[in-house]
């Protein structure tokens, strides 16, 4: 746990100093790809999802309302 501990301080103390001395990398990456990649990052996702519903066959089952029939009761049988 100590060691844990440890790393934990030495990631927060390295996020302060970039904050001191105005590292602004990430800001530049973020402003200059970030919708890039979150219309990429979703143009993906409804490809994929959209051959999976369409293209796989998979019957997905959604509602069982109509199509389970409950079993005819069955009388105790006398001995």
């Amino acid at each position: 746990m100590f060691r844990f501990a440890k790393a934990a301080l030495n990631l927060t103390g390295q996020a302060a100093r970039q904050v001191r001395h105005n590292s602004t990398t990430q800001m530049n990456f973020n402003k200059k790809y970030g919708n890039i990649l979150m219309v990429s990052g979703a143009s993906f996702c409804v490809a994929v999802w959209s051959y999976v519903l369409t293209q796989t066959g998979i019957t997905w089952n959604l509602s069982p309302v109509g199509k389970v029939m409950p079993k005819e009761w069955r009388e105790a049988e006398e001995e």
